[in-house]
């Protein structure tokens, strides 16, 4: 890469503004971290303040710590009109945040069906209302990025509320771009595979699980969050500007691994 290209490149996102949720920690970190590399502002999302408040030590006036807990409309929207009223608007959005509880589903508690909804479905829709309702006052367009997972396409054992909502993540992005395309906002999804983030600690620190789940995977490893956030940012930069209503899958390969591999047994 040219240095003049380098330079275009290094500062894509100056003059712009983006809300991230989820922004404390795993993949929602590494785009807030990347956007401002990358000459934007960020208004960060999420419910442990105390991650927040040191970033914004860390970056200072280039990013607002917005605690917020985004199933709550009252709190998505206050920490948006926060971020509009610091950097006088808004230009794109990415919407990370998320968690589950497992369970059978003979066993599934009702509480733990709307705890893991609420938070990877509902929570995508009360943040892309309250961004599009500003990108569409401002008449500038924009763009979304919701983050599903694979699990949109691929079911997970004790996992059905995470593999239902973040379906209904895909879907809703898909519709969310049918909607807001007249007035130039884009919306796209990314579905990730195994990635390196808090959430799948558990998974990563125990050896024979870890093992199962890189045998799935065509690339043997695991992502880290910037792998995850490299693909976000692009979908959100002017080189997507005719793309809208996709979902890209970040998966190392996962989604086209599940078909019995027979070479083993002299197949060829």
């Amino acid at each position: 890469m040219s240095d003049d290209l380098g330079d275009l490149f290094a500062r894509r996102f100056a003059d712009k503004t983006a809300v991230v949720t989820g922004a404390a920690s795993g993949i929602g970190a590494a785009i807030a971290r990347r956007l401002i590399a990358e000459g934007a502002t960020v208004v960060g999302l999420d419910i442990a303040e105390d991650a927040l408040v040191a970033m914004a030590g860390e970056f200072g006036d280039a990013f607002l710590a917005a605690p917020a807990d985004v199933t709550d409309e009252d709190a998505v929207s206050s920490a948006i009109a926060a971020g509009v009223e610091r950097y006088s608007g808004i230009d794109l959005a990415f919407n990370v945040a998320g968690a589950s509880r497992y369970g059978p589903i003979t066993e599934l508690a009702a509480d733990d069906w709307d705890f893991t909804v609420d938070l990877v479905q509902k929570a995508v829709f009360l943040c892309v209302k309250h961004e599009a309702r500003q990108l569409v006052a401002q008449g500038r367009g924009g763009a979304i990025v919701n983050v599903a997972s694979l699990n949109a396409h691929i079911p997970m054992v004790g996992g059905s509320p995470y593999s239902t909502g973040k379906a209904g993540v895909e879907m809703f992005s898909k519709n969310a771009a049918l909607e807001l395309a007249p007035a130039g906002v884009r919306v796209n999804a990314v579905l990730p595979g195994l990635v390196d983030t808090p959430l799948v600690a558990p998974v990563m620190g125990f050896e024979p699980a870890k093992n199962m789940f890189l045998e799935r995977i065509p690339m043997g490893r695991a992502a880290a969050p910037d792998e995850i956030a490299a693909p976000c940012l692009y979908l959100a930069s002017d080189d997507a500007s005719y793309v809208t209503g996709t979902s890209l899958m970040v998966d190392g390969g996962w989604e086209i691994s599940n078909y019995a591999n027979l070479t083993s047994l002299g197949a060829s």
